[in-house]
């Protein structure tokens, strides 16, 4: 089995990277959405700016609609019901609709399910997909670029008789405990110094 978002070896639907990038998404997006509100007031006047006693001329919209036309919360809560509701429906055919539940529980949910998601849900890639886009869009107006992996080295396990695996070892901020997604070689802090000190010369 490969998984559905970068064709490498998986025992799932998601390598274990992109399961904990779905997992990471699900946790975040509701903190998000709910920061958006702040972004809904259109800014009228900036320090040092002299406020005319006149009203401008022409309607003016008490919401920001650039904001608006990007993230939409009723849109994301749309999304994330309707995954909860199929995924239900594929694991659980007996029973009927989910309860009644806004974003934050919708990806809790689906955060908890994670494992069978992954396991056994066909359109995993396809949910992780589509949490990725909203996860991006809200991220664009909040100004919270989301996390990217840091390149550590190249893996030094041998997969062959003086044969050097190679593949790039990153990290995500915080993450320690590390696996070569071509070899399956797994690198702890305690492994840090010999990853670093085998590594080819040229790498600096």
């Amino acid at each position: 089995m490969t998984c559905e978002l970068c064709d490498r070896t998986s025992s799932g639907y998601l390598c274990n990277r992109h399961r904990e990038e779905l997992a990471a998404r699900l946790h975040a997006l509701p903190a998000l959405y709910a920061e958006v509100a702040e972004y809904l007031i259109p800014r009228t006047t900036g320090w040092g700016e002299i406020v005319s006693t006149k009203a401008a001329a022409g309607p003016r919209s008490p919401v920001n609609e650039d904001v608006i036309d990007t993230v939409n919360w009723a849109r994301a809560a749309e999304v994330l019901r309707s995954w909860r509701e199929d995924v239900r429906r594929v694991r659980w055919p007996h029973r009927g609709a989910p309860p009644p539940g806004g974003l934050a529980e919708d990806c809790a949910w689906l955060a908890r399910e994670l494992d069978w998601i992954v396991a056994a849900y066909p359109a995993a890639g396809d949910l992780a997909r589509e949490v990725a886009e909203l996860n991006s869009a809200v991220r664009s107006i909040v100004g919270d670029p989301e996390p990217r992996p840091q390149r550590l080295g190249s893996c030094v396990a041998l997969v062959g008789e003086g044969v050097v695996c190679g593949a790039v070892i990153s990290r995500m901020p915080g993450e320690t405990q590390l696996r070569c997604r071509w070899c399956g070689t797994e690198y702890g802090p305690d492994d840090y110094l010999v990853l670093q000190h085998f590594q080819p010369a040229d790498a600096a």
